[in-house]
């Protein structure tokens, strides 16, 4: 069992806000209804109004408490639509790993949800220029007493890792080997997994992470040191961008024209500092979403 400082309450109902309709600062929650065909770029413009998918994963793309879609992503998705002439997003909440389908069954038009950039994902959709880099890190017991601070370690201890459905950390974690690996649903059941002894650490981002512990305090649960992960030998780049459908070009390049803006001019700092991000989560210069697909 958990303390009282247990935030279940919290995240049950930030999921049943998703279930809703909010207005609150120019955004809107909807039901899962296919978006128009031809252009969305156009028709968006002419109604004034896009819908994006998000996971309901924070820091990333989330509802708040008070039903209010907000994170990383949707705010720098916002700035992006404003400076296109789009005042008003439509975000649908579904699971991480129905967001692809989502997008490409157009139930909505772009995914904003802090998604990794992979070869895999860009067979499926287009990536838009990597919008922010993050290293991996494990959620641990508080004292983290088996010392452990990257897959390696995982894989000599023994230890069962917990990560999310369809997240990049579980291909991570088996190519360093580990075997025992367990898939939950969402950052709450993560948390849960360590803190009731279930697995011996979880792997996410660590802004994930962070954010995680932060609006956890009571949980006795830490967050290791973060670290790049190997696959096939080399360092693994984590960056993540907006998932639009392929065949949407005139979409994905007015929306890198205003986000690479953003970048530039030092607004995206300010817009994603609340949510844990900072200056070391900008996408180093010559990184592209061509070599990221191509890793």
């Amino acid at each position: 069992m958990v303390g009282q400082g247990w935030t279940r309450r919290d995240f049950l109902r930030r999921t049943a806000a998703a279930g809703a309709l909010a207005t609150t600062g120019g955004w809107a929650l909807s039901a899962c209804t296919s978006v128009s065909s031809g252009d969305p770029l156009a028709a968006a413009k002419a109604a004034g109004k896009i819908k994006i998918g998000i996971a309901n994963e924070a820091p990333y793309g989330f509802t708040d408490a008070g039903g209010r879609v907000t994170g990383e992503a949707p705010e720098v998705a916002r700035a992006v639509f404003k400076a296109l002439g789009i005042a008003d997003v439509e975000a649908v909440a579904t699971n991480f790993d129905g967001l692809i389908p989502g997008v490409t069954a157009k139930q909505f038009d772009m995914v904003a949800a802090g998604m990794n950039i992979t070869p895999a994902r860009c067979g499926q959709v287009a990536f838009s220029i990597p919008d922010y880099s993050a290293r991996t890190a494990l959620l641990v017991p508080r004292g983290n007493p088996e010392g452990v601070r990257g897959f390696d370690e995982v894989k000599a201890k023994g230890l069962k890792l917990a990560v999310l459905s369809a997240a990049v950390e579980k291909g991570y974690a088996e190519s360093a080997g580990v075997t025992e690996i367990e898939t939950l649903d969402s950052q709450d059941t993560l948390l849960r997994a360590v803190a009731d002894g279930r697995v011996g650490a979880a792997a996410l981002t660590d802004i994930s992470l962070k954010d995680l512990v932060k609006k956890n305090p009571d949980i006795a649960v830490e967050v290791t040191p973060g670290f790049t992960p190997q696959g096939k030998g080399k360092d693994v780049v984590s960056a993540g961008g907006f998932v639009f459908r392929k065949d949407d070009k005139a979409l994905l390049e007015a929306f890198n024209a205003e986000l690479k803006k953003l970048h530039e001019n030092g607004e995206w700092l300010r817009i994603v500092e609340p949510f844990g991000f900072g200056k070391d989560n900008l996408p180093a210069g010559g990184l592209t979403t061509e070599k990221l697909c191509a890793t």
